[in-house]
């Protein structure tokens, strides 16, 4: 009864109505997270614009365990996805097995790096003592307790490729409400609590993850019946875990590459000054709003695309990969006409002096334009990632940021005006979008049309 249930839902339910019941909880998860980030940088600022910066300068750390984190479990969840599309419940079991012991692994080492290299990775950024004492303080929590960090991402992961991403909501959602309350509590000291400022971000910070994690694991072991994994005898299994990095990798790679995006800016933008800096870690918080709603879209399309790809349905593929790309830019297109209209007012919620609001107004519109184009090279990623074609995901993430973002700012920077940087991104999101375009229609002609 359970696998006809299974295929009943992945393989012959509506396909809009498919993508809206697995994506909209995912959706507002996200979009929970995403106030969880603006306020997190909301009580931030009111310490000061150095404590922003601060916590600005830990983010690539922060996005590189993310990063692991995600790409590792994308990798888990298209494998486990696409084997229950085949009804091959023992590779499901092996690659949920996989995953939470590579979970385990990344958390050992984070661990370490965040304890042991929090003061020479602000040190080398700024010589500023109070940013480098408060992001010091800031990374060694974040790093030391990221446990709860990669085993929330992890088991939220086999939940989605299952199709329980109600649970997920439930789990990301708890976890971001626990940070939102803390943040303040801890920051400013409120109660019986003492005044961690910076450093008691980054505690609210963990205690909702790992509050989080606690979750999905109960939801794991209660109500995810589709895979059944056990530690009983386990033994890390080469061939399942080379299967997950197929994909997974390149989503590593892929999503690691935003923290060296974010580290170069950094130094690009510290040659203005260090208000340029808070404006742009201000900007990722606030495109968070944005491009949260659309990641849990992704994470709902994922696994429908790889379980039809398993089960070898295309017109269902097909139709999921464009009604996900229509929502994507139509969400992405909401956001960009919030942001032209009200630059000014957005800013004002962090303390924004005029020197930051000269920089931030023009910044925040100029960046903004390039959010539709983005809405739909998001999808077009997520769609090769979850048919096996990670590596494509990687090339365009490298072209984009490494290749055109990164050194089109800095020649744009020896003009003298910190206003040119902020073009580097329409630059390269647009040949970002020709480049999915491109590899987009060879996915069709080789993968998806063989399909039946």
């Amino acid at each position: 009864m359970s696998e006809e249930l299974r295929e009943n839902k992945m393989g012959t339910m509506p396909v809009r109505r498919l993508v809206l019941s697995m994506s909209l909880p995912m959706m507002i998860a996200m979009l929970v997270q995403a106030l969880y980030n603006v306020v997190d940088s909301y009580f931030v600022a009111k310490l000061s614009e150095n404590a922003l910066t601060a916590v600005g300068m830990v983010f690539p750390f922060q996005n590189l365990m993310i990063a692991v984190g995600v790409g590792t479990g994308v990798g888990v969840n298209a494998f486990l996805s696409r084997s229950l599309g085949e009804k091959n419940y023992d590779a499901a079991n092996r690659a949920a097995e996989n995953g939470v012991f590579l979970a385990v692994l990344s958390t050992l080492v984070f661990t370490v790096a965040g304890l042991t290299l929090a003061h020479p990775f602000i040190a080398v950024q700024t010589d500023i003592p109070d940013i480098v004492s408060s992001g010091t303080a800031y990374m060694r929590i974040c790093g030391g307790l990221s446990f709860g960090l990669f085993l929330e991402i992890m088991f939220e992961r086999l939940l989605q490729a299952t199709g329980r991403t109600f649970y997920t909501m439930l789990t990301q959602g708890t976890g971001a409400i626990i940070n939102i309350i803390m943040d303040p509590v801890l920051i400013f000291g409120l109660g019986p609590f003492p005044r961690m400022e910076v450093a008691g971000a980054a505690a609210a910070t963990v205690l909702g993850q790992i509050v989080a994690a606690v979750l999905a694991v109960l939801f794991n072991l209660t109500c995810n019946h589709d895979i059944h994994p056990t530690l009983r005898g386990f033994r890390p299994n080469g061939p399942v875990i080379r299967n997950i990095y197929s994909v997974g990798a390149p989503s590593n790679i892929l999503n690691s590459i935003g923290s060296v995006l974010t580290f170069g800016m950094n130094q690009i933008l510290f040659a203005f000054s260090s208000t340029a800096v808070a404006v742009f870690n201000v900007y990722f918080k606030l495109q968070s709003f944005v491009f949260m709603p659309v990641f849990g879209l992704n994470n709902g399309m994922v696994p429908i695309v790889s379980y039809n790809y398993g089960a070898r349905k295309r017109k269902r593929l097909v139709d999921t990969v464009k009604f996900s790309a229509l929502l994507a830019v139509a969400i992405m297109l909401v956001g960009l006409v919030v942001i032209q209209l009200f630059p000014a007012d957005i800013l004002g919620l962090f303390e924004a002096s005029a020197d930051m609001l000269a920089i931030g107004v023009p910044a925040l519109r100029i960046i903004s334009l390039c959010f539709v184009f983005a809405g739909f090279s998001i999808i077009c990623s997520s769609t090769f990632q979850a048919l096996g074609n990670g590596l494509l995901s990687m090339m365009i993430s490298i072209v984009r940021q490494l290749l055109i973002l990164l050194p089109a700012a800095f020649f744009l920077s020896l003009s003298g005006s910190v206003t040119a940087v902020w073009w580097a991104f329409p630059i390269a999101e647009l040949a970002s979008l020709a480049l999915c375009v491109i590899f987009l229609c060879r996915i069709y002609r080789r993968v998806i049309l063989p399909l039946e």
